[in-house]
């Protein structure tokens, strides 16, 4: 007859595969070997399956043994998580903060902002999740995070979503580009040129796009990709011209020509709350460092 499984035997069965012998489970364990091997037993006996067979006097597991075992460390993995949870309350109370943020606000203004909230609240621990705008706002939705700040639209029904600070694109080049030496550059001179895009369901490709048809302007040949950083370090190699969010393109103020391009490409960051919770004054106090960051004090 088999038996539901103790916790006493699942842990003895987890620290032999994992140690590979009763010995250093019993080690692991902070018991004695006999102790590990009349778990194993009542475990095998339990279970009604054959765990594990003797090979030249060590324990080996079998092929149903792992399979359990995968199971067994999803039971342990989500209870590790769950302790380190508990030590970070208890380190810092209720001092975490969880953000999200797209990858140019990673880069550039958040670290600036963090450093700041940190002089105020050092004993918090930070989570920060640098990653595209569908999934900041789903984990904002499902609690994941505390806040999250886009370079992207992020408002929904759901969510508290509000403008930090409004800028423009600019147009990023290699110093020597022989448009460098413009101090600001129109759409109608992007025609014919090598163009950094980024992909089409970004915000300012969509704008630019849109003004280049308005104006009948064709790039001569475009690399896309995803990241604004990317775009930047391409453009330093001399590959083209970029149009980017000023905010990552400042990062790479020694290695690029950064120009106002007109018609202006809004650029937005938007900050979004958690529905479903008050802001907490860390999370208060961060938004605050944001500002400041963004006006420059």
């Amino acid at each position: 007859m088999t038996r539901p499984l103790n916790p006493r035997e699942i842990e003895a069965f987890r620290a032999v595969i994992q140690t590979g012998t009763t010995t250093a489970a019993a080690q692991l364990l902070h018991t004695t070997q006999p102790s590990v091997s009349r778990l194993l037993s009542q475990m095998q006996s339990a279970a009604g399956l054959k765990l594990f067979d003797m090979h030249k006097g060590r324990l080996r597991p079998t092929a149903q043994a792992m399979d359990l075992y995968a199971t067994v460390q999803q039971h342990f993995v989500g209870r590790e998580r769950i302790e380190r949870a508990l030590a970070v309350l208890r380190q810092s109370g209720t001092g975490a903060l969880r953000i999200g943020c797209t990858p140019a606000l990673g880069l550039s203004v958040i670290p600036a902002a963090l450093h700041r909230f940190a002089q105020r609240y050092p004993g918090t621990h930070v989570n920060l999740q640098t990653l595209g705008t569908t999934a900041l706002r789903e984990g904002l939705l499902h609690g994941q995070f505390d806040l999250v700040v886009s370079t992207m639209a992020i408002a929904t029904p759901e969510l508290d979503a509000s403008v930090l600070h409004r800028s423009h694109a600019v147009c990023v080049m290699h110093p020597r580009h022989p448009l460098a030496a413009r101090s600001e550059l129109h759409v109608r001179d992007l025609q014919g040129q090598l163009l950094l895009t980024l992909n089409a369901d970004d915000n300012i490709y969509l704008q630019l796009q849109q003004t280049m048809q308005a104006h009948g302007i064709e790039a001569g040949s475009t690399m896309e990709t995803t990241y604004s950083s990317t775009i930047c370090a391409l453009a330093a190699q001399g590959l083209g011209l970029g149009v980017v969010n000023p905010y990552v393109a400042a990062l790479f103020a020694r290695e690029l020509r950064m120009l106002p391009l007109l018609p202006h490409c809004a650029v937005e960051v938007v900050l979004a709350l958690a529905p479903q919770y008050a802001p907490s004054e860390r999370a208060d106090c961060f938004i605050e460092s944001l500002r400041m960051q963004f006006n420059g004090r």
